[in-house]
């Protein structure tokens, strides 16, 4: 059997941990996290964060391993993942990784575009012309230096146009002259499971579990880093929600049913991406361990 990455991916909410667990312990390898919010320490329950008890059943890499200030990337997460791998592969011949960030999944199975690193000056000046005028600037900016680029980002979404706007600034060229997207060798097999239910199932899973989320004390962690809300670490579906609530634009009830929503919202935007995936392997959650080591021995 060769160096094997099973990957066990999918939308939020739909049992990948659970699942990842099982697998890595039936395979005696461990557990790559591949979920770019869980990186990060602090925010466990925002984030869905592996448990105590699952944590231990498991070794997990990349949980709870960053503070919130820390900037972190899909570009690191491959170099960083790609640096572990051979200390895992003297271990066994197999690895399991898990998540539904699906830049950090692709950014391991098919490589990142090399960019150019941005220096502290540069990134402290985006930053400080985002708390200085706002979103709406950097998007104007984008389109003066990248327009190609401006007319296919997600305009709301606050890490990708100030990226863009680093990498513009930094490089002195368009970002999109710089994103070829072709695919990296690995001297390593893929193996990518996404799972998925019915459409109704998953969303009654997403409900329950903000629903859990709430009764944990979602509110509560929060607000502990309410002080921190202008991180991009923050910039999450709950933390935003919760912010708002403590800024009182938005009720309790309603800021609940908004973050339901939005993850609802979020789930749709990873199915339709790893749609478009060739390599995916379409599994429910129950039928992925038995599948994944049919793959395997197969």
């Amino acid at each position: 059997m060769d160096k094997t990455l099973i990957v066990i991916t999918g939308p939020t909410g739909v049992g990948k941990t659970a699942a990842a667990i099982e697998l890595a312990q039936r395979l005696h390898c461990d557990i790559i996290n591949a979920d770019s919010r869980q990186i990060y320490r602090g925010i466990p329950i925002c984030t869905a964060a592996p448990t105590a008890e699952e944590l231990a059943a498991v070794r997990h890499h990349f949980v709870a391993c960053k503070d919130l200030e820390e900037s972190y990337s899909a570009a690191q997460f491959e170099s960083d993942v790609l640096a572990l791998l051979p200390s895992l592969w003297q271990q066994g011949e197999c690895v399991v990784m898990c998540g539904g960030s699906m830049l950090y999944v692709d950014a391991v199975c098919r490589g990142i575009d090399q960019l150019p690193d941005i220096s502290p000056e540069v990134r402290a000046a985006v930053k400080e012309k985002l708390h200085r005028e706002g979103l709406e600037s950097l998007v104007a900016e984008l389109e003066q230096l990248d327009p190609q680029y401006a007319a296919t980002v997600d305009r709301r979404n606050t890490s990708r146009v100030c990226h863009a706007v680093e990498i513009c600034r930094q490089a002195g060229t368009p970002y999109s002259m710089l994103r070829t997207g072709a695919a990296k060798a690995r001297d390593f097999r893929i193996i990518k499971l996404a799972l998925n239910v019915e459409r109704d199932e998953l969303f009654r899973r997403i409900n329950t579990r903000v629903d859990r989320m709430i009764a944990a004390g979602l509110e509560q962690e929060a607000r502990s880093v309410y002080h921190l809300r202008h991180l991009n670490s923050l910039n999450t579906v709950g933390m935003k929600e919760m912010f708002a609530i403590f800024d009182g634009t938005m009720d309790r009830t309603t800021a609940i049913e908004r973050m339901k929503k939005n993850t609802r919202v979020y789930a749709k935007k990873q199915l339709t991406w790893y749609r478009r995936d060739a390599d995916v392997i379409w599994v429910t959650p129950d039928a992925a361990v038995t599948t994944a080591l049919q793959l395997i021995g197969g």
